[in-house]
């Protein structure tokens, strides 16, 4: 079976992740981001959205494990601004219904999506350059990086949230990041 961890960054919406990919039948477990990935036995890890990028603890040593990771919202930042790339504030802060419009069929995590779907994302932050070795795989009228990939090293970021009811096909979104685990 497969298993998957997800690194609570302290977020609002962290349990509805568990539970959807729960539902998807993987063994899945939450530990607080100050937990260190060597305690952790996953096929793959989820760094969850969060308030405050100024509290994310060891999350950003989970991009070094080699396993897939999936970055949500603040987990998507993180990644970003770990491994290179860069992120500010937002022109449009709190949750809205944003259409995403995908750019790549072919993306192993938001390419069946192609070619757009409806999400809820919040844009308080946001990121705005991509770090090296990264594609971008969806934009929309509000953020120019929706969603982004690394296909080589298996790490993939969204703005959105996909555990969440208000957007379309989120477990589709977990889904192919199951078969990337497995």
């Amino acid at each position: 079976m497969t298993r998957i961890v997800v690194v609570d960054n302290h977020g609002q919406f962290t349990h509805l992740e568990q539970r959807a990919l729960r539902d998807l039948g993987v063994d899945v477990d939450i530990v607080d981001n100050e937990t260190p990935p060597e305690e952790t036995d996953a096929d793959g890890y989820v760094l969850s959205g969060g308030p405050d990028a100024d509290r994310i603890g060891a999350s950003p040593a989970y991009l070094e494990t080699g396993k897939p990771v999936l970055g949500i919202c603040l987990g998507h930042q993180i990644m970003a601004m770990e491994l290179g790339g860069g992120v500010e504030s937002g022109d449009y802060g709190g949750y809205a219904d944003v259409t995403v419009e995908i750019e790549s069929e072919t993306d192993p995590l938001v390419g069946s999506l192609y070619p757009e779907t409806r999400t809820w994302a919040s844009h308080a932050d946001e990121v705005v350059e991509l770090p090296p070795g990264f594609e971008r795989t969806a934009s929309s009228d509000v953020c120019d990086i929706e969603a982004m990939s690394d296909t080589d090293r298996h790490l993939y970021g969204v703005q959105w949230h996909p555990e969440v009811a208000h957007t379309e096909r989120g477990d589709e979104v977990f889904e192919n990041f199951l078969a990337v685990c497995r």
